[in-house]
């Protein structure tokens, strides 16, 4: 069976799904989505506001993704990015021996089902610049912003 749940935060609302003892979405919503919330939706949330809270870096939550074996290698190095650093388009690229793929790194980062939980914001433009994200740029300043608050006190 598939859940669903909207919650807000400190940066809008976000629509999550879970199904089979997974969670299969995590995205940013501008309109409500029927909620029907499970144990491991609100287990999501507690972490979720613990996260915004600064009190949490790492998430314990089972997760599935689908998509091409592309994206699901990219997501994968997406979730090595250590909290409160960054990589280029390009550094993901060259990890998965495609140093030319930069662009194609890109779209997956694009596609990535799960906002967050796989942490697509940790990937900026060439020169350090914020490009790129779903969820709009303020979202993805908000989102380092915190993570270097928090990293500045480990």
């Amino acid at each position: 069976m598939k859940y669903g749940k909207y919650i807000d935060t400190e940066i809008g609302s976000i629509y999550m799904e879970a199904e089979d003892g997974h969670i299969t979405r995590l995205e940013f919503a501008d309109e409500a989505k029927p909620n029907e919330s499970c144990p491991l939706l609100d287990e999501a949330e507690k972490q979720l506001k613990e996260y915004f809270s600064g009190t949490r870096r790492a998430f314990d939550l089972p997760i599935k993704t689908e998509g091409t074996e592309f994206q699901q290698s990219v997501w994968a190095k997406l979730r090595e990015i250590p909290y409160g650093e960054t990589r280029t388009y390009g550094d993901i690229a060259r990890q998965l021996g495609k140093p030319g793929a930069a662009r194609a790194v890109g779209m997956a980062n694009n596609r990535n089902p799960l906002c967050i939980l796989i942490p697509c914001h940790r990937v900026v433009g060439a020169d350090g610049a914020l490009v790129g994200y779903a969820g709009g740029l303020d979202r993805k300043r908000f989102l380092l912003d915190l993570e270097n608050r928090g990293s500045e006190h480990a």
